[in-house]
């Protein structure tokens, strides 16, 4: 069911990013007279899951969901329809049309995808509005590390006060801005001293590769919530609301040092201090076999998180804020592709791991987030200067209109073959590492 509902919402989104792209294609060639034969949501090689004509267009619904098109009269594009650009050029065709005018129409899609972020942000920020944990809430019990943040020199109960001199406000954010800024300082207080915390070479590239990567995470007290319907912890006498102090004489003020204390003592009857009220009582209690004794906590009760909510007014700027960050963190992505030390090349990822970024239950606000990120990333993807793309045909009109010479049909097919072959070529390669992922 949990893979059902990634598709789902894979499906969605990806059909409103394609159908809106392909719109401003569509309206662009409208407003200036040029025909557009064919509208489609996905491919549809051989046949056509549905098509209608309306006027002098064909819209359809492919079968093949890797996309979808326009087709525009006069225009050299992945149909390669060779015989239409032998016949003499007509007023309504792409290719009579001046340049400044074609330019408008290839980059119409990109247009409207940038677009759509921005109204979706300002409809995710006028509905939902903006909540963060405070990296400075943190900081009053500071982190959990795990093994990349301990290889970069960070420790448990570390507060972070600044990454490269910079104060990071969102404390989830703390590991974005690491990678995309590729940091090489983290500024801490350890045990009330201020220290600089080098980031060692190829520290960043393991994190860029893990799965699903924790990090840091929030240190917070031991406060016992409740019990699991089979506890031990419930079963010595232990209650709600105490607080274990030690186990066997170690200190477990923390939940990651209890859950450390009873880790490395599988099977063991322990002996727990806990602090109940004003009181000091010590019970023994038999840790399973997996390192547990039932027991729940609620880390949340001790933190404040900062929420701010926006009339549509207010959400206007702050969402073309976000659109702008959005668009200035994507590019720092495709930088980071050409990192000798972080090989983020080597976590490319296709349609499995876009998949996967959406919440396995539907989450109105998590689909309506990723989807604004992914119109970013598909307007920037399509612009890119690869034949094929919006953006290969936007880098000859740019020639065009400096050189004053436009290139010939023939070079054009050429580049849109080679296009082509370096389009599917990426393609393999993402899905590939996505299966190749999978087995390991």
């Amino acid at each position: 069911m949990d893979i059902f509902i990634k598709i789902s919402q894979l499906l969605l989104s990806l059909s409103i990013l394609v159908v809106v792209h392909e719109f401003g294609h569509f309206i662009a060639a409208k407003i200036f007279r040029t025909r557009v034969e064919k509208f489609y949501l996905f491919f549809n090689p051989w046949f056509s899951l549905f098509k209608i004509k309306f006027r002098e267009t064909e819209y359809g619904l492919g079968w093949l969901p890797l996309g979808g098109y326009v087709k525009i009269s006069g225009m050299i594009d992945e149909s390669m329809d060779k015989e239409a650009m032998k016949q003499p050029p007509q007023p309504w065709e792409f290719r009579t049309k001046p340049a400044w005018q074609r330019l408008i129409i290839m980059i119409g899609g990109v247009t409207v995808n940038v677009i759509l972020a921005f109204v979706i942000y300002i409809g995710i920020l006028a509905v939902w509005g903006e909540e963060y944990l405070p990296t400075s809430e943190v900081n009053k019990y500071g982190i959990v590390t795990d093994s990349i943040a301990r290889d970069m020199g960070l420790q448990d109960g570390d507060k972070i006060l600044a990454v490269d001199g910079k104060y990071v406000a969102d404390f989830n954010k703390i590991p974005v801005v690491l990678i995309l800024e590729e940091a090489q300082t983290i500024q801490v207080e350890r045990e009330g001293q201020k220290k600089d915390i080098m980031v060692p070479d190829g520290v960043l590239g393991k994190l860029v590769k893990q799965k699903d990567p924790t990090l840091l995470t929030p240190r917070f007290p031991l406060e016992i919530e409740g019990f699991a319907t089979s506890s031990a912890a419930a079963d010595a006498g232990i209650q709600a609301g105490d607080r274990i102090i030690t186990v066997n004489g170690d200190p477990t003020i923390y939940y990651d040092q209890f859950v450390k204390a009873v880790k490395s003592r599988k099977g063991e009857m322990v002996e727990a201090v806990v602090v109940r009220g004003t009181d000091t009582l010590t019970f023994r209690v038999q840790v399973s076999a997996e390192g547990m004794v039932g027991i729940s906590t609620n880390p949340a009760k001790f933190f404040t998180t900062e929420k701010k909510d926006y009339t549509i007014l207010q959400a206007i700027p702050a969402g073309f804020v976000k659109t702008i960050d959005g668009i200035a963190n994507y590019l720092k992505q495709l930088k980071l592709l050409f990192s000798p030390e972080i090989k983020a090349y080597e976590s490319v990822g296709g349609f499995i791991s876009i998949g996967s970024i959406f919440p396995a239950t539907w989450d109105w606000q998590a689909f309506w987030r990723l989807t604004a990120f992914l119109s970013i990333m598909l307007a920037i993807l399509n612009l890119l200067p690869i034949p094929a793309l919006d953006g290969g045909h936007v880098m000859f009109l740019v020639y065009e209109i400096v050189s004053g010479r436009k290139p010939s049909d023939k070079f054009m097919e050429y580049a849109q073959i080679v296009g082509m072959v370096l389009l599917f070529g990426l393609l393999i390669f993402a899905n590939l590492n996505d299966v190749l992922r999978l087995f390991k």
